[in-house]
């Protein structure tokens, strides 16, 4: 059977949920792992103050018994910390679409006069649901001896500098760094690059 997976939830909703589906019976499956890497989601440089309020749990709802996965489609909720302060909050609508965002598809394909649904939807915070679905697929490929890992090449004109360094060299110093950068100094060059932006960049409206 494929793997497939389903979110739902919003940005300041009570929680996101994820579904996925074709697991096989009897994975081991851990909680700690998977909140593991929730955690590294959180812990890149330049993230915002969201990322450093929400201390994320996968709650394991279904599919998972005794340790093991049932061959049931895995079911998490991942609480929204901050969302009883916005309980019953009355938000100012937006209507100017903003560009580098869904807000303009959301209207054009649900029409949406108030963007804050499209918004709420294709949040950053929705990728929490995809980091705990890729976690628990990552200890289903750790069975066949498979890893997975990645690192950044460059940001904007900072290049890295990894054409003699192997591959579990380049994962590992990728773990390592607030950047996800293997080459130390290129990683240092790209802290400044990104706190450089972070200064220079205007007040948006709405």
């Amino acid at each position: 059977m494929p793997l497939r997976f389903l979110t739902a939830g919003e940005s300041h909703g009570p929680g996101l949920v994820a579904i996925l589906e074709g697991l096989p019976a009897g994975l081991a499956l851990a909680q700690a792992d998977i909140d593991h890497d929730l955690a590294r989601r959180q812990q890149g440089y330049g993230a915002g103050p969201r990322m450093k309020l929400e201390q994320d749990t996968a709650h394991i709802l279904g599919g998972v018994m005794g340790g093991l996965t049932t061959g049931a489609p895995l079911a998490f909720v991942i609480d929204n910390q901050d969302h009883a302060k916005w309980r019953g909050r009355a938000v100012e609508a937006l209507t100017t679409p903003r560009p580098g965002h869904a807000d303009l598809t959301g209207a054009v394909k649900y029409g949406y006069t108030d963007l804050r649904p499209a918004l709420e939807r294709a949040s950053a915070r929705e990728t929490a649901a995809r980091v705990a679905v890729g976690s628990a697929c990552r200890q289903l490929l750790a069975q066949f001896g498979i890893q997975i890992g990645g690192y950044v090449c460059s940001i904007g004109e900072v290049e890295a500098a990894l054409e003699n360094m192997p591959l579990p060299e380049r994962i590992a110093g990728a773990l390592a760094s607030d950047v996800s950068c293997p080459d130390p100094a290129a990683s240092a060059a790209m802290r400044q690059r990104i706190q450089q932006i972070m200064q220079a960049r205007t007040p948006r409206a709405g």
